[in-house]
């Protein structure tokens, strides 16, 4: 048996500088019996550099490869995220009402063991007019008084309130790379002009121009949206999906701030457009703002007065950068001996921040998948591609669950999102989310588990809709007798369970807000959660 001695990351940028960290720091590779990590990059490639959002998720992954918190953040123009705010998802600007709502990172406040704070949120517990997100963490009240997630004193990547980063992609490579390189990646600068296969079909070598051939056991492909080695040389199917999710541009901008003390937005806000989203990310020195949106829906020259309108006199004189992509994934990500991690093995639009979690996860996945010898390849290659196909899935799940929310501000787009059947979804419950995928047994992975998370989803829930209109009631603040929310396990729909009693012993579904809502699955449907999507593979 061939044993693994020479790991080849063709790419640099956040992902490939990401996974070769990743790998280094796990595999000892500094030391000269361990495996070698080596890395290829072009010199003539530049970088996006358009400002990353990210999830919690990236502590930990930070932590694990040993880069030093300050180190990150001063390195990489980086700023605190404290979450996620929807600004005219539920209503266009100027319809009475909230017209914005907030994701936070932090769990509801609850002490182990005592009931869970959601169904008393729905069951009118809360002032009138507290937002659910308010309702349930203290993070919202941090952010509006200017606070951040940590203080100075705690260890690193480690506070009280969980949080996540934004910073300049450009800038994040450059610190990975240095980092890097002190745990023993080999660096190579040189330009990829093909991969040459063996009568495997597996590649043998790849043939740069400047410094010719190098080889390895595993090629990992970092080389973006085009999939130099996945898709060029070993032929790996891309599935598209932009039959459920209709954005397939980009338009961005880097604004500089008016002054040196301009307030920094301590989340990522995105704002519902005619076509698409805004994405806006405060880093230290400037505002990372792109609009995501349709072509299908609207052109290239539009896209940019939109976002050119958004950011107002400061756009003046800016160059606006044009993106194409495609949503969508290849079900091979590994195939023989190369593996796909980023871009090159799929993408879906950044709503909620999925690429460098995805990144995160493939990393994650390599490093503890890793088969001892070249002959197990197959083997490890069809699981790492069933979990990451199962967290593509629930990701574009939990995208589309949102876009319907859009409605009143997409227009056209909005409502094609809410009448599109899913493929997999002939009922056509546009709004409902599938369970998830079971992973295979085994590997309980951590990077980018917060996706389509209980918290995640029930902050999208109920952020958009209005809490039903019942009377406030006292409520039993003993765990034995405590509501709580669960799924029926007769037809799916989730309740509110409390203490026997009248009209329904054992539990009660709160009522709909009006009889008008009826039938309204996306905005006014089972207010407490959401209703599974049907489909072969689902029980009924």
């Amino acid at each position: 048996m061939a044993r693994i001695q020479r790991i080849l990351v063709v790419g640099g940028g956040t992902a490939g500088w990401l996974t070769a960290c990743y790998l280094a720091k796990a595999l000892n590779t500094a030391a000269p019996e361990s495996i070698r990590v080596e890395l290829v990059e072009s010199p003539n490639i530049g970088l996006l550099g358009v400002g990353e959002a990210t999830f919690p998720s990236i502590r930990g992954t930070l932590a694990a490869i040993g880069l030093d918190e300050r180190r990150f953040l001063v390195g990489a123009s980086a700023t605190y995220k404290q979450g996620i705010q929807y600004v005219n998802w539920v209503r266009p600007p100027g319809e009475p009402g909230p017209d914005r709502f907030f994701h936070p990172f932090s769990l509801p406040s609850q002490r182990s063991g005592s009931p869970e704070l959601l169904p008393y949120w729905l069951l009118g517990g809360a002032p009138d007019g507290m937002a659910f997100a308010e309702a349930v963490t203290m993070q919202q009240r941090l952010i509006d008084h200017g606070r951040a997630p940590k203080r100075a004193t705690d260890p690193d990547y480690q506070g009280p309130m969980n949080h996540a980063y934004h910073f300049d992609a450009a800038c994040f490579a450059a610190v990975l790379a240095e980092h890097g390189q002190s745990l023993g990646v080999r660096r190579h600068l040189a330009t990829v002009e093909r991969a040459e296969l063996d009568g495997s079909g597996a590649i043998a070598r790849i043939v740069t121009k400047e410094i010719g051939e190098l080889s390895a056991d595993l090629y990992v492909d970092c080389t973006g949206l085009r999939g130099a080695l996945i898709g060029s040389a070993m032929q790996s199917p891309f599935h598209s999906r932009r039959d459920v999710l209709f954005a397939d541009r980009a338009v961005a901008l880097q604004v500089p701030y008016p002054r040196p003390d301009a307030p920094i937005l301590p989340f990522t806000r995105a704002t519902a457009q005619e076509a698409g989203w805004i994405w806006d990310i405060g880093l230290q020195k400037r505002r990372g703002i792109g609009y995501v949106y349709s072509s299908r829906h609207t052109d290239a020259t539009r896209a940019e007065e939109v976002i050119r309108g958004y950011v107002g006199d400061a756009a003046a004189g800016l160059e606006a950068l044009h993106i194409k992509f495609e949503t969508g994934y290849r079900p091979e990500h590994w195939r023989r001996n190369c593996v796909a991690v980023g871009l090159a093995g799929g993408f879906v639009e950044p709503l909620e921040s999925t690429g460098i979690a995805l990144v995160e996860l493939a990393a994650y996945l390599i490093t503890h998948l890793l088969p001892g010898d070249v002959d197990d390849m197959e083997r490890t290659a069809r699981r790492f591609n069933d979990m990451m196909v199962a967290r593509y899935e629930r990701v574009i799940d939990f995208i589309k669950m949102q876009l319907p929310h859009a409605a009143p501000r997409y227009g056209v787009l909005g409502r094609q999102h809410r009448l599109r059947q899913h493929p997999a979804d002939p009922a056509g419950q546009t709004c409902a989310m599938a369970p998830s995928p079971a992973a295979p047994a085994g590997l309980r992975h951590r990077p980018g588990d917060v996706h389509a998370g209980q918290l995640a989803i029930r902050a999208v829930r109920h952020g958009v809709q209005h809490r039903p209109r019942t009377d406030a009631q006292r409520l039993s603040a003993d765990g034995g007798g405590a509501a709580r929310v669960r799924d029926d396990p007769a037809d799916g729909r989730p309740c509110v369970e409390r203490p026997p009693g009248p009209p329904c012993p054992g539990r009660a579904i709160v009522p709909r807000a009006s009889a008008a809502e009826d039938g309204q699955a996306c905005r006014g449907g089972w207010l407490i959660g959401w209703q599974p999507r049907r489909s072969a593979g689902n029980s009924p």
